[in-house]
């Protein structure tokens, strides 16, 4: 995950392959909208189960939503 700068705000570029793994690991469909709360008890189960990958992919996409974008 590279930030690039550009007119003072910076940009964060996700590479093509890791797009949509969040949304396919969850089981949502393409437009449907992830709920925070469904997100929440992943991150849990992720975190007990150890995986690793889906915490970090969980713990984005839960800041990304506060973001102003």
């Amino acid at each position: 995950m590279a930030v690039k700068v550009s007119k003072g705000r910076a940009k964060i570029h996700i590479k093509p392959s890791k797009k949509g793994t969040l949304r396919k690991a969850m089981g949502a469909k393409k437009g449907e909208k992830l709920s925070e709360s469904e997100m929440r008890s992943k991150l849990a189960a992720a975190k007990r189960s150890g995986n690793t990958a889906m915490v970090k992919k969980l713990v984005f996409a839960l800041n990304a939503r506060k973001w102003r974008h």
